[in-house]
């Protein structure tokens, strides 16, 4: 991302959007995120600011299942009132109509200041994450590339520790295959390229353990259980940083993706949820964010106000962004499905 300087009207707006959270300072609003390490930083950054202005957050934890929110709505029985979506839930949420489209003037953001925020008219970005797998340096040597950290089990026997998703790792697989970036959804788009897909992760299936919680990957990795685990960045960031663990990023073929805060249709407190989201995207606060977690702020402005010790944690630093592999996420909101029928089929034969 680009370093933006922050203009005296972007300035003018923060002022603005902070008042109104002092002068409303009566807000009740639960708010649901993805629990551990990520939610920790949201709490610190965003959470305990709105707390201390006046305002009660109960927090809720969930793994993503667009279920439990579709379940909620259609019993008129509401109880979460902003919740962070991943790309894939904003896209399918907005185009069923689970979540409330924004209103961007409403919210009091300048809309192009936002990476990412084209992709959907029903959520907000809020950071810039990434997919990517690491290792433990004190007992695996560096891989050259991720292909070879993933595919090559003679040079690196062991087991993998990979996302219980066909999400990336299909795009992996037939990268691995010898598909050029640039093609793989065109070949991913055919029954042939799918089973192309498929059997490739058919060299390593009994070698990989499948998690479903982003803590499992860096846990399983500790646990030397694994000699590589995918995840996402800022769990393997905490590992890192808090844990003191020997872990170490492959920043290749580095698979970024948003996080998105929404509202779900029928909550009795949308102005309020309104009001938490505006505060929420400031450039401040998210700056703030990245104090406790590598993910980099969605907010442009954000950037001029980041440490810069902080900037190379960031999948958006210009050296972990040589080789980036950016998901096409239509073709997951069109095919995703789908392809997760028929990676569930392949996990059990």
């Amino acid at each position: 991302m680009k370093k933006i300087s922050i203009l005296f009207g972007a300035a003018l707006m923060a002022g603005t959007a902070l008042l109104a959270v002092k002068a409303q300072a009566a807000d009740e609003l639960t708010i649901t995120s993805w629990g551990g390490a990520y939610q920790e930083s949201q709490r610190k950054a965003y959470f305990e600011p709105y707390i201390a202005a006046g305002n009660k957050i109960t927090e809720a934890e969930y793994n993503g299942e667009i279920a439990k929110i579709r379940a909620m709505i259609e019993a008129n029985a509401v109880t979460w009132d902003v919740i962070d979506v991943d790309t894939q839930t904003a896209m399918a949420g907005c185009a069923e109509g689970t979540f409330e489209t924004l209103d961007w003037a409403k919210l009091g953001l300048d809309r192009s200041k936002f990476i990412g925020a084209d992709i959907t008219d029903c959520a907000v970005p809020t950071i810039l994450y990434s997919t990517v797998v690491a290792y433990d340096t004190s007992k695996t040597q560096e891989p050259a590339n991720l292909f070879e950290a993933l595919f090559d089990t003679a040079k690196y026997p062991g087991k993998r520790a990979l996302q219980k998703n066909p999400f990336i790792n299909l795009e992996w697989a037939l990268m691995a295959d010898g598909v050029p970036p640039e093609e793989v959804y065109k070949v991913l788009n055919t029954d042939e390229g799918v089973e192309r897909a498929f059997k490739k992760l058919d060299t390593i299936k009994k070698d990989v353990v499948w998690w479903e919680s982003g803590a499992q990957g860096p846990q399983l990795l500790a646990d030397g259980q694994v000699v590589f685990a995918s995840s996402w960045n800022g769990r393997f960031y905490s590992a890192i940083k808090t844990d003191k663990k020997p872990f170490k990023i492959i920043w290749d073929r580095q698979a970024p993706d948003y996080d998105w805060w929404a509202i779900p249709k029928g909550t009795p407190r949308l102005d309020a949820a309104y009001r938490f989201i505006s505060f929420a995207s400031q450039p401040k606060p998210q700056a703030e964010q990245t104090k406790y977690i590598s993910y980099g702020p969605a907010n442009k402005d954000a950037t001029a106000e980041i440490d810069p010790a902080v900037l190379p944690d960031l999948p958006s630093a210009p050296e972990n962004m040589k080789t980036v592999f950016f998901a096409d996420q239509q073709f997951w909101a069109d095919k995703g499905e789908e392809l997760r029928e028929r990676f569930n089929a392949w996990l059990a034969q």
